[in-house]
């Protein structure tokens, strides 16, 4: 009765030596009359173990060993019936196979919000490998190793080479695009909501598949007469069914479940039943160890199966009844499924990654939108060397997937990376190989660094469309959001037809307006001062403007979206016409620019440093609020006191990742609400 759940993300090996331990010690606790059914064994296992180690309850093997055992035990009968047509063989495999999936499935979702749809066929095609091979290879193995040890390393030796085939089997599976669905947080309503519909719904099909016992059975030499649900044993004329050990129930017991069994079992004349003991039955432990744990449904495990049963009538209550959990059920499964979100509500969540920049932008219609996705910070040259971790934390793939994951992120129909700095670029890696990902805007240049030109090769591989933005872009996800690209500058493309090596990526820098619900938001990057004055003397003499009106009318689409109407930005035309000197036409040369708009966020350039936000920038985009995302205690300094004294001075309300964690930002109807996940200090 063991069973391997794969494609799960932990120890497949830890899970079913535990389950095996399980049945080992259920067994010899039956035979010795110590517990009568499988629950009593399994909880004086988990409470033997809790004793030990009270801390192993919040372990992820542990809840899912005894919770897939304590699953086998009360729904294994129940499903055992929808294969009462298969062979015996599959459908002892299929049952465990399927009730394993089932009752590990709201678990597996809570903990790893991901369920792959080749789970079903990865486990009916490999427990059967690691029960009947390599389990018993690995035993011979043990054993042999006291007698003979070049034999037993040999065996040893092919048991490795099979878990290794069944490993890189999962591996091959979980890559396939397409199998592996993202699911968000279930609550704990909806997990035991999710068992009791099971439950009830398995129940009444069972109900529905177990009518009386059939008149003139005949019985094989090589099958088990079946029993009546009600009764634990019987006897025929003197003779005795046993299914399992000898019970230790009293004479008295065994009489009434004798005289029940003797006023419901019917065999013909001609068909006497056979007096045999169980243990001349050429029956599999798993059928002695499920006749154990499960008496009342003994029946179900001879070798005739549950299809021995004839098929009863369902009153038309119940069958309205099946159809509504079944309809409720299949309508939980949709709804657990979808993203939460407010309807018609777009959510900007600066998300809390260290030393670095992340934000997932959720648009009123739903689409996804990642900018960055932090990453590790190297500390530079050799001299800096032993600063550096032998196993890094890679905030890609422990904090950035896991949780788009449990926010039931299914696709992100963009990833912007700003620049290929690791602070920024870095955790994009693992967002690429576990997100599914629709484009990769990025600003036409690589650093030359390893890891980026990885991250590159991983998106053609993935064949994610790659778009090389720069000033004058637009991308309209949905009707009501639209990002307007201010930065960088166009340039002429490359003699070689390779990216442009760019060191200075802080200076190129993807820069955009999110115009989104009557709301607006300037995301920077790490641009530098002399960008900002650049940016800012386009809009002066127009010619951003105009870079908008030429795109659009080069290509008439977005930068992936060529079903939308785009059209310049009205602010950005008032904008040129404000910059420009009419009687001369000539570019009006100040240092210090009056505000022409004040917009809702800025999301500070660069963590904050002192290489941007100079006062002519914040004074013309004279933002509301300002966003800083920054490391605690980062030993860069940043948020730079002097960036602070120049926000304050602006009247902006200032929202710090470092010492907020995470911010939200809700928009809706032109309101923003902000929430965040620490008190401000």
């Amino acid at each position: 009765m063991e069973t391997v759940l794969i494609c799960r993300g932990f120890s497949i090996c830890v899970l079913s030596f535990n389950l095996v331990a399980y049945t080992m010690i259920g067994l010899y606790m039956a035979k010795r009359g110590l517990a009568r059914d499988g629950i009593q064994i399994i909880s004086a296992a988990a409470l033997l173990m809790l004793w030990w180690n009270p801390y192993f309850l919040l372990n992820v093997s542990f809840q899912l060993s005894f919770l897939v055992t304590a699953g086998l035990m009360i729904y294994m009968p129940l499903i055992n019936r929808l294969f009462s047509k298969w062979p015996k063989s599959l459908a002892a495999t299929a049952s465990v196979t399927v009730t394993a999936q089932l009752i590990s499935f709201p678990v597996t979702i809570l903990y790893f919000n991901q369920f792959s749809l080749l789970s079903f066929a990865a486990n009916f095609l490999l427990v059967s490998l690691i029960s009947a091979v390599v389990l018993p290879l690995g035993t011979v193995a043990m054993i042999l190793s006291f007698v003979w040890l070049p034999l037993a390393k040999l065996l040893a030796w092919i048991a490795i080479q099979l878990n290794q085939l069944t490993f890189l089997s999962v591996e091959w599976m979980n890559s396939l695009p397409g199998f592996v669905m993202i699911w968000p947080t279930p609550s704990l309503l909806w997990i035991a909501t999710y068992y009791v519909i099971l439950y009830v719904l398995l129940y009444l099909l069972y109900q529905r598949s177990g009518g009386e016992i059939p008149q003139n059975i005949h019985v094989a030499e090589e099958d088990t007469a079946p029993l009546d649900m009600s009764s634990r044993g019987a006897t025929q004329r003197g003779s005795t069914l046993a299914l399992g050990f000898n019970s230790s129930r009293s004479a008295d017991t065994q009489s009434l479940y004798t005289a029940k069994a003797n006023d419901r079992l019917q065999l013909s004349a001609r068909d006497p039943l056979p007096t045999r003991r169980a243990t001349s039955d050429h029956g599999s432990l798993s059928t002695l160890g499920a006749s154990i744990a499960w008496p009342e449904y003994a029946s179900a495990f001879t070798s005739r199966g549950a299809a021995f049963y004839s098929e009863v009538r369902m009153s038309q209550a119940k069958r309205w009844l099946c159809g509504v959990l079944a309809v409720s059920f299949v309508a939980g499964l949709w709804w657990a499924y979808q993203t939460p979100r407010p309807a018609g509500t777009g959510v900007v969540q600066f998300l809390d990654i260290g030393q670095g920049d992340s934000t997932l932008i959720t648009t009123p219609e739903g689409k996804h939108i990642l900018v960055d996705g932090g990453g590790t910070v190297n500390f530079g040259g050799s001299e800096h060397s032993w600063k550096t971790r032998r196993d890094p934390y890679e905030v890609g793939a422990k904090v950035v997937v896991p949780l788009l994951k449990k926010r039931g992120i299914h696709q992100l129909d963009a990833v912007i990376v700003t620049h290929a700095d690791q602070d920024h670029a870095g955790g994009l890696q693992a967002v690429l190989e576990q997100i599914p990902v629709k484009r990769f805007i990025f600003n036409g240049t690589t650093s030359g660094k390893e890891k980026f030109d990885q991250l590159l090769d991983t998106a053609v591989q993935r064949q994610i469309p790659l778009f090389a933005t720069h000033q004058g872009m637009t991308y309209k996800p949905d009707s009501e959001t639209a990002l307007y690209f201010i930065s960088p500058e166009r340039s002429g493309p490359n003699p070689t037809g390779d990216l442009p090596v760019l060191e200075n990526q802080n200076g190129g820098s993807v820069v955009f307006l999110l115009e989104m619900a009557g709301t607006s938001m300037l995301f920077t990057g790490d641009m530098e001062a002399a960008t900002e004055q650049d940016v800012l003397y386009d809009i002066q003499d127009g010619s951003l403007a105009t870079s908008f009106q030429q795109d659009v009318q080069k290509s008439g689409r977005t930068v992936a979206d060529s079903e939308t109407n785009i059209v310049v930005p009205e602010w950005m035309g008032s904008l040129a016409e404000n910059g420009r000197d009419h009687r001369s036409s000539t570019v009006v040369t100040v240092p210090r620019l009056q505000s022409h708009l004040s917009i809702d966020v800025l999301k500070v350039a660069h963590h904050g440093s002192k290489t941007s936000s100079t006062e002519a920038w914040l004074q013309y985009w004279n933002a509301k609020s300002a966003l800083i995302s920054a490391g605690v205690n980062n030993t860069y300094g940043h948020p730079n006191p002097g960036v602070m004294k120049r926000l304050e001075a602006m009247g902006s309300e200032i929202y710090r990742t470092d010492q907020m964690g995470e911010v939200q930002m809700s928009v809706k109807d032109g309101e923003i609400s902000v929430r965040y996940k620490l008190a401000p200090r």
